[in-house]
């Protein structure tokens, strides 16, 4: 598919035609990673961070926000319920913050590791090479280091403290393959000044990139963010759930072997359907919340998250019934991308990146 055949998907409002492109993203899931839907337990284990991206609601001299970091105790009885209820991977995620020792978070990977047996991923944001190479010595199997948007000029506006911009956050990915890493990263649907072009770069970077794991949700404004007074520009990308599918259903094609979640996000603006249309257009991954409820109320990226006041193992009862209704099955073991196998990312973007 190209450049001018992916801008017409995106564009695209008709549902009778959209059908064809989710039918050929669910085609082409079923024939290169299965029916098998792998649960990531999802552990929040800091809210602390020290950057001020103007979008999220995490971010460094936000007011009113009682900031958190689990003990390793803590952590590792979270990660216990996550291999108890049946999943494979222990995903930890906290917000970019440079106060937290490498060591520390070594010490928390050994235990997971020890505890689970499974695969460990951690989503912690940009740090030193040297530390990222202590963590996978310690056990870390893949991370997740979303891009957000391959527009450069965009991206400096969304992240003003981030002195190396777009090419600091593709040295980071690139470092991390180098390490061994299953690397993983994604975008926002709806940013404001986002364009239909954009959106075609960021599939153009993905298959660039060669990634093992994508994530793409919609942009939600935090009431307490520097973005959420902005109006919507005309002509502009919708960060609607539709448009969210269109990118999942879009990225399924551009990387057939990939591990793709149906995200939080996508849940977040369409509680009734998200999750199930991000299933039926090319994902095959769910990322259960298994952070303790008091810890899951204070790590606000957005406002009114979904699942945030659902138990653990009501959550993944809930996915199970769900993947009936579709005949799908709960994957069983680490979940481990084919892509991982079989394709390396590519050497380091640099210069443009459309085709």
């Amino acid at each position: 598919m190209n450049r001018a055949e992916r801008l017409a998907w995106l564009r695209e409002t008709d549902p009778r035609r959209l059908e064809a492109l989710w039918a050929e993203a669910d085609d082409v899931r079923r024939r290169h990673v299965g029916d098998a839907v792998h649960l990531r337990g999802l552990i929040e284990f800091s809210n602390r961070c020290g950057r001020g991206c103007l979008y999220c609601g995490l971010r460094r001299g936000r007011a009113g926000l009682a900031r958190y970091r689990m003990a390793l105790g803590e952590i590792v009885a979270c990660a216990r319920t996550a291999g108890e209820l049946g999943m494979g991977t222990v995903v930890l995620q906290s917000g970019e913050d440079p106060s937290m020792p490498a060591a520390w978070l070594a010490d928390v990977i050994a235990a997971v590791k020890t505890e689970t047996r499974g695969a460990v991923t951690l989503s912690v944001g940009e740090r030193p090479a040297e530390d990222y190479a202590l963590w996978r010595r310690a056990g870390a199997d893949r991370y997740l280091l979303r891009f957000e948007t391959s527009n450069r000029d965009l991206y400096a506006r969304l992240h003003p403290d981030a002195a190396d911009g777009l090419d600091g956050r593709l040295a980071a990915l690139h470092a991390l393959r180098d390490l061994g890493y299953e690397v993983g990263s994604g975008v926002m649907v709806g940013l404001p000044g986002q364009t239909f072009d954009d959106l075609a770069d960021d599939l153009a970077l993905f298959e660039q990139l060669g990634l093992h794991m994508v994530g793409i949700g919609p942009y939600i404004a935090h009431p307490a963010s520097p973005l959420a007074a902005l109006p919507a520009a005309a002509g502009a990308v919708s960060g609607t759930e539709l448009m969210a599918s269109k990118m999942v259903a879009l990225t399924r094609l551009v990387l057939p072997d990939a591990n793709i979640p149906a995200t939080t996000a996508l849940a977040t603006i369409d509680p009734a359907a998200g999750r199930v249309h991000g299933l039926e257009r090319g994902a095959n991954v769910i990322m259960p919340n298994v952070t303790p409820a008091a810890r899951k109320a204070l790590y606000e990226i957005y406002p009114s998250k979904a699942g945030v006041t659902v138990d653990a193992a009501d959550a993944v009862a809930d996915v199970r019934r769900s993947l009936d209704a579709l005949g799908r099955t709960v994957g069983v073991g680490r979940g481990d991308s084919p892509a991982m196998a079989r394709r390396r990312l590519s050497p380091p973007v640099t210069e443009e990146v459309s085709p």
